[in-house]
């Protein structure tokens, strides 16, 4: 009897062994995939950084916040449209008064991170209302001087992304520049440098152009969901900070009640302050005002 019992003991003893030895395996194999997921997902060429309430980060494991994971969680269609000017962006203000909205990129990068102070000094002077679009590459290299004009009331700071892409959620181009390829990568060129600019500033933007001003209707549903709106322009000022002063001139001077202009102050060689100073005075004198982009509903 005892020589059984023996036995029996010994028999449950070495089934308890294999089902522990099971299991122990079975959860290094699963620690194992879930360590090589992180490692899969984290060699991407998009990271989404951890700021302020939309996404925080513990040891590399995110929890996204309400719109982030709304977006993430959304099916989105094929987009057929690219451009300056697709469905959804916004191109001029909602009135029919004789105002107008100035607004200035700062691309940074290859695209050039130098300040038109002459330009700045001269909208202080004449107390001209603007929307300045910031990209953080310019913020990074002119940080005291991006400070300084957040600080202005005259001047409202936007987002104009963080490494200068065309928005796309299929990589399409625009000037030779790949734009993002795919939702994940949208969120990360609009969000990365929102939050840098919110935690500079204290204030989040409301507004966002995208590097080289093109998107896909997809990418702008995507900008709608994360609480934000894209806007470009009805008047191309400086053709990048390519037209001579006459041509700055001559093209704010098309514009019409509730325009929007786009022009650049990050190079400073070029002509768009000259051709400002020209145009400014006439618009005046034609009873136009001017106005930042959020004294007014956009379309």
């Amino acid at each position: 009897m005892r020589r059984a019992f023996v036995f029996i003991s010994v028999i449950i003893l070495i089934i308890l062994f294999i089902f522990t030895f099971n299991k122990v395996e079975i959860l290094d194999k699963k620690q194992s995939a879930v360590m090589a997921f992180h490692k899969k997902t984290s060699s991407k060429n998009f990271t989404l950084k951890a700021v302020d309430g939309f996404y925080k980060t513990h040891e590399g494991d995110s929890s996204i916040d309400s719109r982030i994971e709304e977006v993430m969680q959304t099916t989105f269609r094929q987009p057929t449209e690219w451009g300056l000017h697709v469905t959804g962006v916004k191109n001029r203000l909602r009135t029919d008064e004789k105002v107008v909205a100035l607004s200035f990129d700062a691309c940074g990068g290859g695209n050039g991170v130098g300040y038109d102070e002459e330009l700045i000094q001269y909208l202080v002077k004449e107390q001209i209302p603007a929307t300045l679009f910031f990209n953080r590459r310019w913020i990074e290299a002119n940080k005291e001087t991006f400070l300084m004009l957040a600080k202005n009331p005259l001047f409202e700071v936007e987002n104009h992304g963080t490494h200068h892409k065309p928005l796309s959620v299929t990589g399409n181009t625009a000037y030779g520049i790949e734009g993002t390829k795919s939702v994940e990568e949208v969120i990360e060129e609009v969000m990365d440098n929102h939050h840098f600019i919110t935690k500079l500033t204290g204030k989040s933007p409301k507004y966002f152009r995208s590097g080289t001003a093109h998107y896909d209707e997809v990418a702008i549903e995507v900008i709608n969901k994360l609480g934000l709106e894209a806007v470009n322009f009805d008047i191309n000022g400086d053709a990048g900070a390519t037209f001579n002063q006459q041509q700055v001139q001559d093209s704010i001077l098309q514009s019409k009640p509730g325009s929007i202009v786009i022009m650049h102050m990050n190079r400073p060689e070029h002509d768009t302050a000259e051709g400002v100073k020209l145009a400014v005075p006439i618009l005046k004198e034609r009873g136009f005002t001017f106005v930042k982009l959020s004294d007014y509903d956009l379309e």
